[in-house]
Formats: C-alpha cells, structure tokens, sequence
C-alpha cells in the first residue's frame, strides 16, 4: 500500500521518526532503550526525537486497551442521530453533550443523512436502554435515531497504517 504523504507535516519528518511513530503506536510501554534499539540509534536522541514528537503534536497519548468484556461492558453498539437543525451552534451543543455521556466513546459528524454516529458501550441492553431513552432521544434537537448493535468485531487497528 502506498500513503500520500504530502504537505509540510509529511516533510519535517524522516525515516528514524516514522519508525519511531509506528514502533510507538504497536508498543507505546516499551522502554525508550528497547525504542532506540529498534530504530537503530542510542537512547538519548532517541528519547529527544520522542519529546519533539509529542511537543509537535505527532504523539497525542498512551492509552491502554482494555478487556471490555471482563470489565463488565458486554454490550458495544452505534447510534446513529440526525439533528432537527444543522446550524453551527447546534451542531456544537451536540457535541459538548456527546463528550459529556460515559457510555459514549466516539462521536463523529458525517455528512449525508446521520448527523453523528456515536459509538457506545454498556454493562446490559436494559442500562443502553436506558441511556437511549433517558439521555440521547430526550436531548435538545434530536429529531431522529437509529441503533444497530455490534454482533462481532472483525477487525480492530488501532493507529494509522504507517508502513
């Protein structure tokens, strides 16, 4: 597969920095010495090219990828919410709520005939219910809403495709 890299992002950054960015993003725990062995220089620019990074903007977090399932969300759905206004300001207001629900883990604006689709999860189809009807149906400007709940992941990449 080959990326487009174009624009002055894409020309600030050599080879060790791309592969310190997908090193990072399959292992972001690993020591800064295991990082520099891997991409072939000695840890202190290693660690210096990392703090750039992060400083840029390139490396937004670490997070850890969490067991749903044992942790009691058995459920993941997605919501698909069409606003009664697109304007602006209602657009946001939709938002900063979206943000404001646990049960909510991604919120995207699209185009076309959904406004957002929201990705949740939920301990129980009674507790998602629950937040439909409670939160998300009685929100301001909402004028329609379809779920559709996940059966099965099939595939899960978090990242970029970085090769």
């Amino acid at each position: 597969m080959n990326i487009r890299r174009e624009g002055p992002a894409w020309a600030t950054l050599d080879r060790i920095d791309w592969q310190i960015l997908k090193e990072l993003q399959a292992d972001g725990r690993m020591t800064n010495v295991e990082l520099a062995s891997r991409v072939g220089i000695s840890a202190p620019p290693c660690l210096r090219r990392v703090r750039a990074l992060e400083k840029a903007g390139y490396i937004l977090g670490y997070h850890a990828r969490l067991n749903t399932k044992l942790l009691g969300f058995d459920m993941e759905a997605y919501a698909m919410v069409r606003l009664s206004s697109q304007a602006e300001a209602d657009l946001v207001a939709f938002e900063k709520l979206a943000r404001s629900w646990s049960y909510v883990r991604e919120c995207a604006m699209l185009s076309g005939d959904v406004d957002f689709l929201l990705k949740c999860v939920a301990p129980d189809l009674a507790s998602f219910q629950n937040f439909i009807i409670r939160d998300l149906t009685a929100a301001p400007n909402v004028d329609h809403l379809r779920t559709a709940f996940s059966i099965r992941i099939s595939k899960f990449e978090p990242g970029l495709p970085l090769d």
